[in-house]
């Protein structure tokens, strides 16, 4: 399907994250190494993110002035990120079997120095990347007034980091209604349920309580993520929350909701069962 930036309905983005789905599990059998879990189980948001006309943005113009940016600070999720670009038109399709392999482009963490179209930031060190994004949404508060708007991702493993609540908090401080932060809420991370290693909960009121706008969201319902965009975008005098229940390889019946999944890459039989599920 050619990129636009119209609105897609939501059995069009239903086909267009399982086929985001495919090229992850084709990238990483082929790379033998990288993340499964999360960037399945995101798949669903970046579709409606990038292909459901919520953000403003161009492939044949990737630098182009005005346009909405997107800062993945979950940098290891890299694979849907890489996924989605390509399906956008950012870059080949074929390019994304390059994952992970000396003088790719598309590196385990993604790199601004690597030159990849859409890429806006280098990210990676967990909590960091979301201080980028309310940076680059103060910046056009303060100077560029062109109405952009910055989405950021975070792993709710990732809320663990105390850098995350300066950024939460310098957010909030700011007024930066600009500003979406989008929480991949899979209660999963490399070592364990969140839930165990470290509570993060409640999260609806702990963003409250810093001024956030909260919206709670099944992060497999297209139709319901559309609504969340649309609703964020409604909202004055303070930045938004998205928390997306999603479940850890979702669409792929033996990774699903299990964080052991979180880093580690399909065996080629394994590659092979989940492309034939995901194509039923």
């Amino acid at each position: 399907m050619p990129f636009t930036n119209e609105r897609r309905t939501p059995e069009q983005l239903a086909e267009i994250a399982t086929e985001i789905r495919r090229d992850i599990i084709r990238s990483l059998v082929e790379a033998k190494s990288g993340h499964s879990g999360g960037p399945l189980g995101s798949a669903d948001i970046f579709a409606v993110l990038y292909m459901g006309g919520v953000m403003n943005h161009d492939p044949a113009h990737p630098h182009m002035p005005g346009r909405d940016r997107f800062i993945l600070s979950a940098g290891h999720m890299c694979p849907v990120l890489y996924a989605t670009l390509a399906n956008a038109g950012f870059f080949p399709k074929s390019e994304l079997l390059t994952l992970r392999k000396f003088g790719s482009r598309l590196q385990g963490h993604p790199g601004r120095d690597m030159m990849l179209p859409g890429i806006e930031s280098s990210t990676g060190s967990l909590g960091q990347g979301l201080s980028i994004a309310v940076g680059m949404a103060l910046s056009d508060k303060l100077l560029d007034h062109n109405g952009a708007r910055v989405y950021s991702l975070t792993g709710d493993g990732e809320l663990e980091e105390g850098s995350i609540w300066e950024a939460v908090m310098a957010a909030a401080h700011y007024k930066l209604d600009n500003f979406c932060m989008i929480v991949d809420n899979n209660d999963c991370q490399i070592d364990g349920r969140v839930t165990d290693v470290m509570n993060i909960y409640p999260l609806k009121e702990k963003f409250e309580s810093f001024n956030f706008h909260v919206i709670m969201v099944d992060g497999h319902n297209h139709g319901a993520l559309l609504a969340a965009f649309d609703e964020f975008k409604t909202v004055t005098g303070k930045p938004t929350c998205i928390i997306a229940k999603t479940y850890m390889g979702h669409g792929v019946s033996f990774m699903e909701d299990r964080y052991e999944w979180h880093g580690k890459p399909p065996s080629p039989e394994q590659a092979e069962e989940a492309l034939k599920e995901l194509a039923e």
